[in-house]
């Protein structure tokens, strides 16, 4: 049977008030682990048994942070990865033990952020918790803005719907912005593989990112091609002069 699931207070949480998200929210996905010591770092820690349970936990309760075990039951690791990886851009860490080298492995290709040694260790697990969840500036370059935290992006101000992966694909970039990132770059960071994605895929992708940005796609001035080589998002400077 399931534990108690109620998060854990975070300091200075009165009693029945409602949780106070000053702090990141951690779903912990193992039968095994309780990490209730994380609420003294101002983590509330919420706990599921199983990968059906912790599927209804992340739509109904949105945690800053998946922590799960590579033997989940219910739901396998991997497919409940993959399935958050559709909709989500949220930090997805995966507790591994000596004999679950393959799963490791599959798991960072579906789209985990990180594997960590169980049984857990808070040392290890704050500086991951901490970077998926605490905020962070908006990037910019030229008239194009993303907010990684509100999942949004603006172009000169107003709001464009762009798909988790191009999300994912522009961020790279920005974060990359004047340097020219390569093919097998983008292919381990953001489909997260060591091999490159069937065909043209990130040409596909590159393309698509223009026109929503409105970069011109025969002509481009922000998203450059660099032939057999990458890509390369202009730096702030250079889209500053180019305005």
């Amino acid at each position: 049977m399931s534990r108690a699931t109620a998060a854990v207070p975070l300091r200075g949480q009165r009693d029945g008030a409602e949780p106070a998200r000053t702090g990141p929210t951690v779903l912990v996905a193992d039968p095994d682990a309780e990490l209730s010591e994380l609420s003294a770092y101002g983590v509330a820690v919420m706990h599921c048994d199983n990968g059906v349970e912790a599927l209804l936990r992340i739509g109904a309760e949105r945690p800053d942070v998946l922590l799960l075990t590579a033997d989940l039951p219910g739901i396998e690791a991997v497919t409940l990865i993959t399935s958050l990886r559709r909709s989500m851009n949220m930090t997805i860490i995966v507790g591994v033990g000596p004999g679950d080298a393959e799963i490791a492995m599959r798991a960072l290709q579906a789209g985990a952020t990180a594997c960590v040694a169980r049984p857990y260790r808070s040392s290890e697990l704050l500086p991951l918790i901490n970077a998926g969840s605490g905020p962070s500036a908006p990037l910019r370059v030229g008239g194009v803005e993303l907010d990684e935290a509100a999942h949004v992006v603006r172009v000169c101000g107003e709001p464009v719907h762009v798909p988790l992966r191009e999300f994912e694909l522009l961020a790279y970039l920005m974060r990359n912005a004047g340097r020219v990132v390569t093919r097998h770059e983008i292919s381990r960071q953001v489909w997260r593989s060591t091999v490159s994605p069937p065909n043209n895929t990130i040409a596909v992708h590159i393309k698509r990112l223009r026109r929503r940005i409105g970069d011109d796609e025969k002509n481009p001035a922000l998203i450059l091609t660099v032939r057999g080589v990458g890509y390369r998002l202009v730096g702030p400077e250079e889209a500053a002069e180019d305005g």
